[in-house]
This record gives C-alpha cells, sequence and structure tokens, in this order.
C-alpha cells in the first residue's frame, strides 16, 4: 500500500507541473475565441498538436526545449 501512495504522489505531481506549464504556455486560463463544444475541442486539440510539433523540431535540431516557446506558440 505505501509503494501506491507514492506512485500516486508522484504521478500528481508530474500531470499537475505538466498541465500548470501547458496552460501557462497557450494560456489556457483564458477563454478560447471559439463558441461551441466541438470547435473548443478542435481548437484545444490544434494546440497540442502544435505545442508537440514545435517540441519535436525543436529536439530535432538540439534547441532548448524552453526557450522562446511561448513567442513562438503566439505567432503560430
Amino acid at each position: 500500500m505505501e509503494v501506491r501512495r507514492i506512485f500516486h504522489e508522484l504521478r500528481s505531481r508530474a500531470i499537475e507541473n505538466f498541465d500548470e506549464q501547458f496552460k501557462g504556455i497557450l494560456d489556457g486560463n483564458a477563454q478560447v475565441p471559439t463558441k461551441g463544444l466541438l470547435n473548443t475541442a478542435r481548437f484545444a486539440l490544434g494546440a497540442v498538436l502544435v505545442y508537440q510539433l514545435d517540441l519535436l523540431h525543436r529536439y530535432e535540431h538540439e534547441r532548448d526545449l524552453r526557450v522562446r516557446l511561448k513567442a513562438f506558440l503566439k505567432a503560430a
């Protein structure tokens, strides 16, 4: 039972850190510029796709994964 608690705590921290970082980069705490559930889901999926493609591009070119990421995503 103790091992399960430790793994749950580690998982919670990792997910919360990623979630907050992702929301901070994409201004996820603000309103989205769409109306309707389907359009909002498409907007979120597109944001995740652009984020992942940019990280892949930076990784392949051996660049820092965090430097100027927010500026790039705002320009995209």
